[in-house]
């Protein structure tokens, strides 16, 4: 059975360096849900902030309701992607997550 490893061939320091295609994907679906929940998370304060500072402006107020309500929707969404792919963990045994493990394909 062959390993999804890519092995490259740098100099120096960075003579061992290898990593599987697998972990690559894992890390990057990581990075990208925290990063949203983040931005998503920053959204909705800083819409709780105009909000507070609208000085009970009719337009600025609404601006700001709208940029909070965008930002609970974002991380409903974060949330409800992180929620889909540990069901799929559960369900399917496809851990995205934890490690993805990609099936390689051998030849007879």
């Amino acid at each position: 059975m062959e390993d999804n490893t890519i092995k490259l061939n740098p100099l120096g320091q960075w003579a061992d360096l290898e990593f599987k295609l697998s972990e690559l994907i894992t890390a990057l679906v990581q990075l990208v849900i925290v990063v949203a929940a983040v931005v998503f998370f920053f959204i909705l304060v800083v819409g709780g902030i105009r909000w507070i500072v609208s000085g009970g402006d009719k337009a600025q107020t609404e601006a700001a309701r709208s940029q909070i309500t965008a930002g609970l929707i974002g991380l409903v969404i974060v949330f409800s992607a992180w929620a889909i792919l540990a069901a799929i963990d559960v369900f399917f045994g496809v851990n995205i997550l934890g490690g993805l493990a990609v099936p390689s394909i051998t030849s007879p």
